[in-house]
């Protein structure tokens, strides 16, 4: 009797987590709203409440504006209107987006894989056009592709971080002719700076060093050490780049040593990465295939995943609900109906579950935004027509809800894969346990990468951690979710993301075909970063 066919199939799972980040809300460059409720007097009005006007449920906080160093905050906010210094700005984003420092999923380890080797271009470019910064600051090079700035204050006041990324998504070769303008071309045309990467994350990068360069050459000394972090594998796993600037930064200031780390942020991306991973085995020649090969068991378990979504949930002491509540009383495009329910959903639970159909149907993100999210994002098996394949796999990217789990999600892939391995006589090993016992192969869930890690900490989004984000009158500054800038909770309590920008200052998304990112926004990143650290500098709040 011939041996009988066996497949065995293996979820890796991976998760990062969850902090605060901040949508600021530029009154006039979103829509206007045709009413809006008062959360002050529980009226509802003909528009969006002004900056002005406080709300209960949404508190702001008066702008600051640097006392010490204000007549160099003037001078630098005149000379960044000059076409001389947006010239150059320009120039220095496109520059950086010339040097391709791509990051692929399967990179190899630091100087064993010539991959990384493209970072050394970028570094070149930054010290050949940021040499005050270099001659002035102390330059540490983490894992030889990190970079760390130390700006050393003059007092003991707690550091801060400012955080950005050198690397790139790498641009799809077959798509290249698609693109407006060559990808790493760094091309400006009067109106946008293109290139991959010149939105993400580049554009905050170079922000960061040209505030720094300008305050230099502005005679600023600073009080309150500032730190420059930039990882090289945040579009991957992270663990080559921020992981070791992370441990970097804990053996040389300590735990909880720093005020507060800025980071990129998404208003848009607001449920966390996990990556589960679906290995399907088997062997065989084409000729007598099994009923079902490891193709074909792939795709049964993959449907079953998709077939079986998690459930959103608006939770009153979620992220999302104070993000609501903030979007009710000042910016988005609200009806009257849904800002009376954001208002009554505070101690009503029968509007609050009303209030969550109506976001539903009002935009399908909240969908993301409310719970956990799933997407096959990689697929792969077999290696020739006639053979069966040996290996079969796929990556199902999941962003986890601030109110679930690690464990929630195990919970969840186990109950959804569990009739599927009895169905086909296959063992599932879930997570280190055997859950069934079959005779025709085995289903494996487990860490994909090593790196899962429950929902972080929220960030209070409370005055003195985010009372350097009111550096303008006309800002609103609201609580949201992003992925988590993991490797750098055991450093501080407040970690903010956000970006200093909107969603129309790229010319498409971050990671598609013709990113490109607008000159003038470029501008206001380094306006709003050199307002930022001269707060941050002074602040007693911190």
């Amino acid at each position: 009797m011939a041996p009988r066919e066996t497949s065995s199939v293996v979820l890796f799972l991976e998760t990062v987590c969850q902090c605060l980040s901040v949508q600021a809300v530029k009154m006039g460059r979103l829509s206007s709203l045709r009413g809006q409720l008062d959360v002050t007097t529980g009226l509802v009005s003909t528009g969006p409440l002004p900056p002005s006007v406080n709300s209960t449920t949404c508190p702001q906080w008066d702008a600051l504006y640097p006392r010490k160093y204000g007549q160099l905050e003037r001078d630098l906010d005149f000379y960044y209107t000059t076409p001389d210094f947006q010239m150059k700005a320009f120039m220095l984003l496109g520059l950086a987006v010339r040097a391709p420092t791509e990051s692929f999923d399967d990179n190899g380890s630091v100087g064993k894989d010539p991959m990384w080797d493209t970072f050394r271009e970028l570094h070149d470019v930054l010290e050949e056009e940021f040499p005050l910064i270099y001659k002035t600051l102390k330059v540490t090079k983490v894992n030889t592709h990190g970079l760390v700035f130390h700006w050393q204050g003059s007092t003991e006041g707690k550091p801060y971080i400012l955080a950005a990324h050198q690397d790139v998504v790498p641009v799809e070769p077959s798509t290249v002719g698609q693109w407006k303008h060559a990808p790493f071309s760094g091309f400006y045309d009067g109106t946008w700076i293109w290139g991959r990467g010149s939105r993400d994350d580049k554009c905050n990068l170079i922000s960061q060093l040209i505030t720094v360069d300008n305050l230099l050459r502005g005679g600023f000394h600073p009080e309150r050490t500032l730190v420059l972090a930039y990882g090289f594998d945040e579009e991957a796993k992270g663990t080559e780049g921020a992981g070791n600037i992370a441990a970097y930064l804990e053996k040389t200031y300590g735990r909880d040593s720093f005020a507060l780390i800025l980071d990129e942020g998404d208003i848009r991306r607001t449920v966390m990465l996990s990556s589960p991973s679906l290995c399907v085995r088997g062997c065989g020649h084409s000729s007598v295939p099994p009923e079902h090969t490891s193709i074909g068991l792939l795709s049964r378990l993959i449907t079953a995943i998709e077939d079986n979504p998690h459930e959103p949930r608006l939770t009153r002491s979620g992220t999302q609900f104070a993000a609501t509540q903030c979007k009710a009383a000042y910016a988005p495009p609200y009806s009257d109906y849904l800002r009376q329910l954001t208002a009554e959903a505070l101690f009503n639970n029968s509007a609050l579950q009303q209030l969550q159909e109506g976001l539903l149907r009002l935009d399908p993100v909240y969908a993301a935004m409310l719970g956990t999210t799933q997407a096959v994002d990689l697929i792969e098996g077999g290696v020739k027509v006639n053979a069966l394949p040996e290996r079969a796999a796929a990556v199902v990217n999941h962003r986890i809800a601030e109110h679930s789990s690690v464990g929630e999600l195990q919970e969840h892939l186990v109950d959804v894969l569990s009739p599927i391995a009895s169905k086909y006589d296959l063992t599932l090993n879930a997570f280190g346990k055997v859950i069934i016992s079959g005779m025709s192969g085995q289903v494996t869930l487990t860490d994909a990468y090593g790196t899962s890690l429950e929902p972080a900490p929220t960030t209070v989004n409370a005055q003195g951690p985010c009372s350097p984000l009111y550096n303008t009158s006309s800002v609103v500054v609201a609580p949201s979710l992003v992925m988590d800038t993991r490797y750098y909770r055991n450093l501080t309590k407040h970690i903010i993301r956000m970006n200093p920008f909107f969603d129309d200052d790229g010319y498409n998304e971050a990671h598609t075909i013709n990113e490109a990112f607008r000159g003038n926004a470029l501008v206001e990143v380094v306006r709003f970063y050199t307002k930022f650290i001269l707060n941050v500098d002074e602040s007693d709040l911190l």
